[in-house]
């Protein structure tokens, strides 16, 4: 196992060179569909995925869009707003309560960049979850969206890395900030911040495992996929970090978090209460306006 930033760049250097270091990649949906279209993963034959407990196929068992051409999702994670406690006396409902200045008070963090802000702009102005990608397929939703954004642009604090929002809210820079959920889990839970997660507008996104094309060991990696992704692995998986396993049938064992105490299915972005108005990122939207988007954001940004 390597700790490494985002693999899908050196994934594409390795391949196209011939010179393949990397058996097994975790890389996220977008760049699990781009890399596969461009010919450098290995298809995945999802027959060779051990079936649920009950005997339900794999393909039966993922959540939908967790299995690809050439990729298999481990786990189901979210962007959601997080807030300090001692900074907001009353908690916030609501994603309309993140741009509500008047009633909550306070710098916000955002993440520098179009993705996850767009979306959440236009949910907390109103657009239903199911709505919100034909919305911002338009101009005017476009429009609308940087709208909605220009309302606590004077207020927000930009953060690039998944370790910035926890310390934003602990340093007292914010007093709410989107944020990875895990982060927030693990700033709150294991390191005891007073720190709280807004589900309402949640955004679901999947790490996947892919295979790039020319891997020196593609049997063994084919078996440590399978071995990984059956139920029980991924169940046992939430018990260190607050991620949602990509099987249905891994729902019902997860159990306690690491430390023994914690009961880890209510801080599943995938639990069925915090899914009441969720959205799941949109890889084909971003796969076709991801550039013209962030030039449209960077230019904003610079007004």
């Amino acid at each position: 196992m390597v700790d490494a930033d985002n693999p899908a760049t050196p994934i594409k250097a390795q391949v196209e060179a011939g010179n393949v270091s990397v058996d097994v990649a975790d890389v996220e949906l977008s760049d699990a569909i781009r890399l596969c279209d461009e010919g450098l993963l290995e298809e995945i034959d999802v027959s060779m995925l051990p079936p649920a407990p009950d005997g339900t196929p794999a393909e039966e068992d993922f959540i939908e869009g967790a299995l690809t051409e050439c990729a298999v999702a481990s786990i189901v994670w979210s962007t959601a707003v997080a807030y300090n406690v001692t900074a907001n006396p009353t908690p916030p409902d609501s994603i309309d309560d993140f741009f509500n200045l008047e009633e909550f008070p306070g710098k916000r963090g955002l993440r520098k960049g179009a993705k996850i802000n767009l979306e959440m702009a236009l949910m907390a102005d109103g657009v239903p979850a199911s709505e919100v990608y034909d919305i911002l397929e338009t101009d005017d939703g476009v429009d609308r969206a940087f709208a909605k954004l220009d309302t606590i642009k004077d207020s927000v604090v930009w953060w690039e890395a998944g370790a910035q929002p926890p310390q934003l809210l602990a340093d007292g820079e914010v007093v709410m900030t989107t944020a990875y959920n895990g982060r927030i889990f693990n700033a709150a839970v294991a390191e005891g911040q007073p720190f709280e997660i807004l589900w309402d507008g949640q955004i679901l996104d999947f790490d996947l495992f892919v295979v790039p094309k020319g891997a020196p060991n593609l049997e063994n990696a084919m078996k440590y996929i399978a071995y990984s992704t059956d139920t029980q692995r991924l169940a046992d998986q939430a018990s260190w970090i607050s991620y949602g396993p990509a099987r249905k049938s891994s729902g019902p064992l997860v159990g306690l978090y690491s430390d023994g105490k914690t009961q880890m299915a209510p801080h599943m972005p995938t639990s069925e209460a915090n899914l009441e108005n969720a959205l799941v990122n949109n890889f084909e939207f971003w796969a076709d306006r991801d550039t013209e988007l962030n030039e449209r954001f960077n230019a904003w940004l610079a007004q």
